[in-house]
């Protein structure tokens, strides 16, 4: 390839790409007006095809004079969604479509036989026996089929509405069948409608007769055993011992209680009596005109008496007389009041005769009627045999009397109508010349570009080397940045400490001179490049030696945040180190606080006022009780990789078995950060994170980490 050496990575270069279809401009503009006139050309050479359309809607149409509630049965099932689609096969039937072409005359045109519209190309694969000859089949077969390509019936979606669409070459054809089939499908539902009422009526005929002679046979069985048993019916529904048995019951109850009545009567006429008391409070002793006759005249005498005492002695004759006198009717009240008592007592008697008479003619009439009981069972069942006779007999008058009804053509609509004819189009349907050569000319264009692009590629001048890749420089500084931060480098690390300690111990006594960072390979600007270039999701940071690892973690969250990587720091130490120097306060809502559920997950994130990073601050919750939902802390984690760039967790002097906790996964970035770097500590954890499967160790330590970190404290 030219310009490219064969040990080279290359990359294709889009500028000459462009520029190589910009360069045959001409050609592509030359091209793709070809061929906007030969698809210009085509889609006139094409006979041109028109469709149009009409649409039947399917609704329950019964006459006026139809059973309602026969025609909501009706109407459920023909809006049916299978019903409608059973209607759109229908229209496609061989027998509706046989009669369009009869009545169209359809045989005679061109247009429908296959034979007529032979082509040379035709003519060869029938020769070569890849196609079928038109001719093999029968005419009428070859119209029908050449029909059903032209026609389409479809139900409008989310509607009753069918749609028939047909497409001719006759703009007068193409709405003439799809009317002409519209009319041929109303005519034979509504035939079908007429067929179903004359088949009714031819049947229930005969039936009707047989139930009118098991409707009288019925009855006259139920009339012969109601006179042999003497069932007479009465006017409250029952039998004729019933209705006896009701008055006797009730004449009874009222001759009892006037025997009883009588008897309180004649008793309470007694104790008056006896007792002397006056039998003026009587009603029946009142009640007597004899007695109201004495007890006036008992009372004239009375006054007659007490006038006459003022002015004569008491044993005048005249007073002797008039005292003989109220004796005499004193005693003719006792003896009316003797009659009254044994009338009353007459009373009481005569009743109780006649309860003992209606006693025994209830016992008669319990018999009769306990008889009659038993005769009804059987009455009652031939009743209800004859209403079940009488009452279907009802239902078939009625079906046959309604079915008579419609036995004229017009008074069974069919359950559809035309909501709209088809007319005769006047644009074609196919081809549409100006969306055709648009598209065509578009694809062209595309294509033209596209192998041009091509050949660009293929002749290598639209690739190019990448940049600093095959010179020594880059290759040194490529092994320089390896050896820093790569795992194979780390492996390294244990043997380079001790050298450095040697070195350190025989200039112990010589002044001490500061290497610039860049000179550090471990310094936060080295891991820092580091983890951009990995583009690792999630990084966790182990700081055995305390809070000045924890404070290089927060220069490092700082350094990214500068080089324009969106970066979180998540502060999961117990000392709460980080915090304080990213934030004005401690009492922020933090990881604590949202594993407690005590804070939203919005709420828990927070700007560096010192840099654009973010942290989540520790929390002001207990931390025991957030430890018991440590497991949702993945989940966190996860939430926040799909928001930033790099996600950084500090965790502190942790283990392995605390980063396991924070994270299934072996490929997370594992930093240590050890400003002063004590070799037994950064051993022991570089070989327990190593046999744990986490590979990606980074060791942070050395150069200006201090200096970053006091900035920090001092800042905050």
């Amino acid at each position: 390839m030219s310009g490219v050496t064969g040990n080279q990575d290359v990359d294709i270069d889009l500028a000459q790409l462009v520029r190589g279809v910009w360069a045959r401009r001409l050609k592509v503009v030359a091209i793709t007006l070809l061929g906007a006139g030969v698809a210009f050309v085509g889609a006139k050479m094409v006979s041109p095809k028109y469709r149009s359309e009409t649409r039947i809607l399917i609704e329950p149409r019964a006459p006026a004079f139809a059973n309602a509630q026969a025609a909501d049965a009706n109407a459920s099932q023909l809006l049916d969604e299978l019903n409608i689609s059973s209607q759109v096969q229908l229209l496609q039937s061989a027998d509706l479509i046989k009669q369009v072409i009869s009545s169209q005359k359809l045989y005679d045109l061109p247009e429908f036989d296959a034979a007529a519209d032979s082509s040379a190309l035709g003519d060869i694969l029938i020769a070569l026996n890849l196609k079928k000859s038109p001719l093999a089949n029968p005419p009428e077969e070859r119209v029908i089929n050449a029909f059903v390509e032209r026609l389409q019936v479809y139900q409008v979606p989310g509607s009753r509405v069918i749609g028939i669409t047909f497409t001719s070459k006759d703009p007068a054809l193409a709405a003439a069948i799809p009317n002409a089939m519209a009319a041929a499908y109303l005519a034979k539902q509504s035939g079908a409608k007429l067929d179903s009422n004359s088949e009714a009526t031819r049947w229930l005929e005969p039936e009707i007769e047989t139930l009118r002679t098991k409707v009288s046979e019925a009855e006259q069985k139920v009339a012969e055993y109601r006179t042999a048993r003497g069932l007479l019916p009465t006017n409250g529904g029952g039998n004729f011992q019933t209705q006896q048995l009701n008055d006797i019951s009730a004449e009874l109850t009222r001759v009892r209680g006037d025997k009883v009545n009588a008897q309180a009567r004649a008793q309470s006429v007694r104790n008056a009596l006896s007792s002397g008391e006056p039998s003026d409070t009587l009603q029946d002793i009142m009640s007597s005109q004899a007695i109201q006759r004495l007890k006036g005249t008992e009372s004239g005498l009375q006054s007659q008496i007490s006038d006459l005492q003022t002015s004569l002695l008491n044993n005048h004759p005249r007073l002797k007389s008039l005292r003989a006198q109220l004796a005499d009717i004193r005693t003719q009240i006792r003896q009316e009041t003797q009659k009254i008592l044994a009338s009353i007592e007459n009373e009481a008697k005569v009743a109780t005769l006649r309860e003992q008479e209606l006693d025994q003619q209830s016992n008669k009439v319990k018999a009769n009627s306990a008889q009659a009981g038993e005769d009804e069972v059987g009455l009652n069942a031939l009743q209800r045999e004859a209403a079940a006779q009488r009452q279907l007999l009802e239902t078939y008058l009625a079906r046959f009397r309604e079915a008579a009804s419609r036995a004229d053509k017009n008074s069974s609509p069919a359950d559809a109508r035309i909501v709209s004819t088809a007319v005769q189009p006047v644009d074609p349907y196919f081809p549409k010349v100006v969306p055709i050569v648009v598209v065509v000319s578009l694809a062209t264009f595309i294509m033209t570009s596209i192998v041009i692009m091509l050949a660009e590629l293929f002749s290598g001048r639209a690739l190019r080397p990448i940049s600093g890749y095959g010179t020594e420089e880059s290759v040194e500084q490529e092994t320089v940045e390896i050896v820093a931060v790569s795992p194979r480098a780390r492996m390294a690390a244990p043997s380079m400490l001790a050298v450095q300690q040697d070195e350190q111990d025989e200039a112990a006594e010589e002044p001490v001179v500061e290497q610039p960072e860049e000179e550090n390979e471990f310094s936060i600007a080295s891991v820092a490049q580091y983890l951009l270039g990995s583009r690792a999701p999630l990084a966790i940071a182990i700081s055995p030696t305390g809070d000045n690892g924890s404070a290089a973690t927060v220069a490092l969250a700082r350094t990214l945040a500068s080089a324009g990587s969106r970066v979180v720091l998540v502060d999961m130490t117990g000392s709460g180190h980080p915090t304080e120097l990213m934030a004005q306060g401690r009492s922020l809502p933090g990881v604590t606080d949202l594993l407690c559920g005590e804070a939203a997950f919005g709420d828990t994130i927070h700007g560096d006022h010192l840099s654009d990073a973010h942290f989540i601050p520790q929390g002001t919750s207990d931390m025991r009780r957030a430890m018991r939902g440590a497991d949702r802390l993945s989940l966190l984690l996860d939430a926040l990789t799909s928001a930033y760039d790099l996600v950084l967790v500090e965790s502190g002097a942790a283990d392995v078995a605390g980063v396991s906790r924070l994270t299934h996964s072996k490929t997370v970035e594992i930093i240590l950060s050890m400003p002063e770097i004590i070799e037994q500590q950064f051993v022991a954890a570089m070989t327990s994170f190593e046999e744990a499967g986490y590979e990606r160790v980074v060791l942070m330590s050395g150069g200006n980490m201090d200096g970053n970190a006091t900035v920090a404290q001092q800042a905050a």
